[in-house]
């Protein structure tokens, strides 16, 4: 039987990501592959509590249908929130509680995207976001980057030769894959190019609070005077990802949009987890769970920089984030790191391939490491294990 799907399917193609973290489900591999928070953190006692309080006081509307927009308590608290730690200044009234950040990322196609249409993005750029906005047909622009984040004459001298420019999208704290984080100066600048344009914004930030050094920078959302900027936000990170929930904070203009086609999708997000998951801010301390969270992941980070240093043969370059979840590393470019990628996984040991995070290809000689998951001794196995298997694939081309 020949079945007819519908046109948007045929640019679609399974996350490389996704079937990554299949073959790394053994136990045997050591993977940082995945952008997955360490599960020895999770606050599993505490949501045992949590989970008999939630039930006893409110089980009757937590496991009843609830409104669209989420849960008002943990909507205040996560404005709250977002104007000490992002320096905005929202109300609860700006925030749409979602499935985890990735769901912000898919409504934002919707309502911003046709088929055809341009967005810009850094490059490289998040996996998940790119595959989100394919979906609608969307056509990208790479921004190029560097070490202070999207460059801004590049950025301009785009958007002055370009039509249907529908959307920008961003990770300005300890962006994925690279760990760069935009400098203040950028974040301006950027500021200035947009509202010139009036294009909207998506400012993706699931990794702005796992900062482990230096000191935190406004984001763009709270520089935005013309209400363009769209910030998406998650518990994913520093809380757990099992919740799935996340938040879009955006104007009433725009955020209205987002409820809309929130109601078309899945009514509304999960009724007791919101509930529990407000309780916990309500009994516990966040921020010390957060404070806890970076120094496990700033230890990692360290020790995976540091053996790193003393594996990987001269030639290989690699970004030193002051926070979050990633290190980007670059090969020579004769190097394809898909081709390497099987003699890792060979030697059980795995990274993402960094080709699929430039929405237009051509770029093979990166790949992503992440630290958080793994434990210390594993860290420092996996890395010698690439090392050995890079030093390989360099000497072959040396000899030629």
């Amino acid at each position: 039987m020949a079945i007819r799907f519908a046109k948007r399917m045929e640019g679609l193609k399974e996350s490389e990501i996704r079937e990554l973290l299949k073959l790394t489900e053994k136990p045997e591999v050591i993977s940082f592959a995945g952008g997955l928070p360490a599960p020895e953190l999770f606050p599993i006692e505490e949501m045992k509590e949590i989970s008999k309080i939630v039930l006893e006081e409110s089980g009757t509307q937590a496991l009843q249908y609830s409104t669209t927009e989420g849960f008002q308590p943990l909507r205040e608290k996560i404005a709250r929130r977002m104007n000490s730690k992002n320096k905005t200044n929202v109300t609860k009234d700006d925030i749409l509680i979602t499935n985890g950040s990735q769901q912000g990322l898919d409504f934002a196609g919707r309502v911003f995207l046709n088929e055809g249409d341009i967005v810009l993005c850094e490059s490289p750029s998040y996996l998940g976001a790119i595959n989100a906005f394919k979906s609608y047909g969307s056509k990208f622009i790479e921004v190029p980057t560097d070490k202070d984040g999207m460059i801004m004459e590049a950025l301009e001298k785009i958007l002055e030769v370009t039509e249907n420019v529908k959307m920008i999208y961003v990770i300005p704290d300890f962006q994925n894959p690279t760990g760069i984080t935009w400098t203040l100066e950028r974040r301006k600048k950027f500021i200035e190019i947009i509202s010139k344009y009036e294009i909207p914004v998506l400012e993706d930030n699931p990794y702005g609070e796992l900062r482990f050094e230096g000191e935190s920078i406004p984001s763009l959302k709270s520089m935005d005077k013309k209400g363009l900027v769209i910030f998406l936000g998650t518990f994913s990170k520093i809380l757990c990802p099992g919740y799935r929930l996340g938040w879009t904070c955006a104007s009433q203009n725009i955020l209205k949009k987002f409820i809309f086609v929130k109601q078309v999708a899945d009514l509304q997000s999960s009724s007791i987890s919101q509930r529990e998951v407000s309780k916990f801010i309500d009994l516990y301390n966040l921020d010390n769970h957060v404070k806890k969270i970076n120094e496990v992941y700033a230890r990692r980070r360290d020790l995976m920089l540091e053996t790193m240093k003393e594996e990987f043969p001269e030639g290989v370059e690699y970004t030193y984030p002051e926070g979050g979840l990633f290190i980007w590393v670059e090969l020579p470019k004769h190097l394809d790191s898909r081709i390497i990628m099987k003699d890792c996984l060979a030697n059980n040991v795995a990274y993402v391939p960094g080709g699929s995070f430039f929405p237009n290809g051509g770029t093979e000689n990166c790949f992503r490491l992440n630290y958080s998951n793994m434990s210390d001794d594993r860290i420092v196995e996996g890395i010698k294990r690439i090392g050995l298997i890079l030093r390989k694939y360099m000497a072959v081309k040396q000899n030629i």
